[in-house]
């Protein structure tokens, strides 16, 4: 079954974004998946030989590796360079959105969003033309 990774490191915004990705009539839509969780940038990247990944969310103000570096990680990596990423982030300035998106990302969410809005967003990165 394909995956998706959450990388944040409030324990609050990972059960919510599970929430929505978890979601019966969502998970329906998108032909289901099973959703992993980081805590912190560093358990992401341990978590990255597991993939690959139908879809990481990821914050970016995290301690020890950011949302970022995890972007262009990803972008690098020979294995999981197609992985749509989206970014979850209270940095939410144009130019924040902008270098989020430079970087690789695919879509960046201002927190705070609403759980269609994620999962609208997943649903066009994951199941492309359906929904």
């Amino acid at each position: 079954m394909r995956r998706v990774l959450i990388v944040e490191d409030s324990n609050a915004v990972r059960t919510f974004v599970r929430g929505a990705l978890e979601d019966e009539d969502f998970q329906r839509a998108v032909g289901g998946f099973d959703v992993l969780e980081a805590a912190s940038g560093f358990e992401a990247m341990a978590l990255m030989p597991r993939g690959p990944f139908a879809c990481i969310v990821t914050d970016i103000n995290m301690g020890d590796i950011n949302g970022l570096e995890i972007v262009n990680f990803v972008r690098k990596s020979e294995h999981h360079r197609e992985t749509p990423v989206v970014i979850i982030s209270t940095q939410s300035s144009s130019r924040d959105i902008e270098r989020g998106l430079s970087l690789g990302a695919n879509a960046y969410l201002p927190k705070p969003f609403s759980a269609v809005a994620l999962q609208d967003v997943v649903r066009q990165l994951v199941a492309p033309g359906e929904g």
